[in-house]
């Protein structure tokens, strides 16, 4: 797996942050932010379609008007089998399901589907691991 984190870290420059609002007691909020400071553009994806760290966001992946590398997943594990499907939809390089979020069949759907996806991890911790320096 770490091949696939190192690639999505290096090559994914578009992030649809999908359950991102401005609600800063939430995971998805830090590692917005996180990823934007590292120089990759963020894409909130919520049902409110708030604006976040300055960028517009949208309803659902369907409702973003330009493309999207990697679809970052901050919704519970049964649900996220259907955001990584709309992610082959959509046609994004990678799916990244965050901590604690894991979907086996997902897994095996959006990989077979041609994506690069990583499950039960954090960017933000990966990053000092193993990202771009």
């Amino acid at each position: 797996m770490d091949a696939d984190i190192r690639k999505i870290l290096a090559d994914c420059s578009t992030w649809a942050v999908v359950g991102l609002s401005n609600n800063t007691d939430r995971a998805a909020y830090g590692v917005a932010r996180f990823l934007q400071g590292r120089g990759k553009r963020i894409v909130p994806v919520h049902p409110s379609a708030e604006t976040v760290h300055g960028e517009q966001g949208y309803a659902s992946l369907a409702d973003i008007p330009f493309p999207v590398d990697c679809v970052d997943v901050f919704v519970r594990s049964e649900l996220a089998g259907e955001i990584a499907d709309q992610a082959v939809g959509i046609n994004a390089r990678a799916v990244w399901f965050q901590l604690g979020v894991v979907d086996q069949d997902a897994y095996t759907r959006t990989t077979a589907a041609g994506l690069t996806m990583v499950m039960n991890r954090c960017p933000a911790i990966e990053w000092g691991r193993l990202g771009p320096s």
